[in-house]
């Protein structure tokens, strides 16, 4: 059977070279997020947060935060993804959408809201990883998107995590893990994914 989301995933590469003078609408960023919110996270927490940076005062604090890396400045947008702690506080109000919908029972979300509780309230560690893991998630499932509707774009570890608080204002709810480009290429896409690993090297089956 045809596996329509083959080529998006075999297709996308990691950019660094975008045209500046091409942009994103609102629109289009906000399509962007909606998309890597479907993401999954334990519980449904949910627990990530987006800054979508595109002015130039905030792409410069942006680019002194991320080592002079340029493409933080022609790229069409920069998403600081954040993960959030404390997830667990306000996973009832998560849930709350879904039990609306008749997609998850009320007694399911009440017990799912004290089974987290339960884990996270005393685990900071755990809030920490779990944050971690939800944005990381969402940071795949952006550039997938962006790949789906023509987009470049490119996964950035390399910043001053404090820089990045101090200059965006992040709470010390919110851990940034992830800086995301997207735009449009400098050039036409030339470029291909770069071989992988054999899947024997990286698979077990028990």
């Amino acid at each position: 059977m045809p596996n329509p989301v083959l080529p998006i995933i075999e297709a996308r590469v990691s950019t660094r070279h975008y045209d500046p003078a091409r942009t994103l609408t609102d629109a289009d960023i906000e399509a962007l997020v909606s998309q890597a919110t479907r993401a999954p996270s334990a519980y449904n927490f949910q627990n990530w947060r987006f800054v979508a940076v595109r002015s130039p005062a905030g792409r410069q604090r942006l680019k002194a935060a991320a080592h002079g890396q340029q493409q933080v400045l022609d790229a069409a947008v920069t998403f600081i993804v954040c993960g959030t702690l404390r997830a667990h506080e306000t996973l009832a109000r998560a849930l709350q959408p879904a039990v609306d919908a008749g997609v998850l029972p009320a007694t399911l979300a009440a017990d799912w809201v004290v089974q987290a509780t339960r884990e996270h309230a005393m685990n900071p560690g755990l809030q920490r990883d779990e944050a971690v893991r939800s944005a990381s998630l969402a940071a795949m499932t952006l550039m997938l998107a962006a790949q789906g509707a023509g987009l470049a774009s490119g996964a950035m570890a390399g910043f001053d995590a404090e820089g990045v608080v101090q200059a965006f204002g992040l709470s010390d709810n919110e851990v940034p893990v992830m800086l995301v480009t997207v735009g449009y290429p400098l050039q036409a896409r030339a470029a291909r994914q770069k071989p992988r690993r054999p899947v024997a090297e990286v698979i077990a089956f028990a």
